[in-house]
């Protein structure tokens, strides 16, 4: 019916009205949030670019777990600092190692906190690539050797679900059928199916001591411009044995979410990544934007492009707004 007869304002009239034709819900169940463990004893240190963001040592991490599940946070991804690198990012894959050390303490601590683990090689390399680097190439195949034998590490120490992120090609194959030989048929793999060569890691990289001492990842990351590609690696991520698929970043590549999840129908996360955080907090101390408005429309925005669950660094801050 035309104008006056259809007035679409009748039914935002008040919040009432609003929340009863709302078409996307964004809840506190609905957010990862990325937590960052190194080596040693009560450690809590602040990351400069990365504003409310600390790295922990396993101690302190239970404690922020704590503050996590009481503010209604259901899930952590872990990414883990060694005290040492090497060449082949063998802290990655160390029974010992700071991340499957950190799983057993959390599983300990907080049983119904869903742990998943990024599996890369990165964090772990002296030259801060996320695999084997021979003849100045990353060698993808022995890469993903590694990265299956990583994975079987974190599913050992009880991860609820380990998260491949190095953009090796056959990756999520390997790690299915090493999971399934090794007896953790019922781990889920949660892809990195579409991780852009972006500009918005720098903060990440601080973080983690993780920017390549030389080249870039251009090698083996998205090329920002391709949204095609995008799909066909998440497609190609489910015949492997993914169980669910992930975007990052996250808003500049809201219309690949949408993509995504439309061609597969396959259960999806964005990567709400470093740098979209940190330009939100630095907007918000400059007075320019209000952090709590920008940040919840943001969040919707990614629900509302298809994401299932956001990994970001805004997790608890967001969950604490949304109670």
């Amino acid at each position: 019916m035309p104008f006056p007869s259809t007035r679409m304002r009748r039914l935002r009239r008040s919040e009432a009205l609003r929340g009863l034709v709302r078409e996307t819900e964004l809840r506190p169940t609905d957010l990862i949030q990325p937590a960052f463990v190194v080596a040693g004893e009560g450690v809590r240190e602040g990351v400069d670019s990365m504003p409310g963001i600390k790295r922990f040592s396993i101690s302190e991490l239970l404690g922020e777990a704590s503050e996590l599940a009481a503010a209604g946070i259901g899930a952590v991804l872990l990414f883990g600092i060694p005290a040492d690198k090497d060449e082949s990012g063998s802290g990655a894959y160390d029974d010992e190692g700071v991340v499957q050390m950190a799983v057993r303490a959390l599983k300990e601590a907080q049983p119904e906190l869903t742990v998943i683990t990024d599996v890369c090689l990165c964090e772990y390399t002296s030259h801060g690539h996320c695999g084997f680097v021979r003849d100045g190439e990353v060698d993808n195949d022995l890469t993903v050797e590694l990265l299956a034998k990583t994975a079987i590490s974190h599913a050992e120490a009880g991860a609820d679900a380990v998260a491949p992120s190095d953009m090796m090609d056959g990756r999520v194959g390997a790690i299915r059928h090493q999971l399934d030989e090794e007896g953790h048929s019922s781990t889920p793999i949660v892809a990195y199916s579409a991780k852009y060569a972006s500009a918005f890691y720098g903060p990440f990289r601080d973080a983690a001591e993780s920017t390549p001492e030389f080249g870039d990842r251009r090698g083996y990351q998205l090329d920002p411009a391709n949204a095609a590609e995008a799909v066909r690696e998440a497609q190609l991520d489910l015949e492997e044995g993914a169980d669910m698929l992930m975007v990052k970043p996250a808003t500049p590549y809201l219309d690949v979410v949408r993509r995504v999840k439309e061609e597969t129908g396959a259960p999806l996360a964005a990567y709400h990544v470093s740098g979209e955080y940190s330009m939100l907090k630095a907007a918000a101390a400059n007075g320019w934007i209000d952090e709590r408005s920008a940040v919840l429309e943001t969040l919707t925005s990614i629900r509302r492009a298809g994401a299932d669950a956001i990994v970001t660094y805004y997790a608890k801050e967001a969950a604490e707004w949304l109670r």
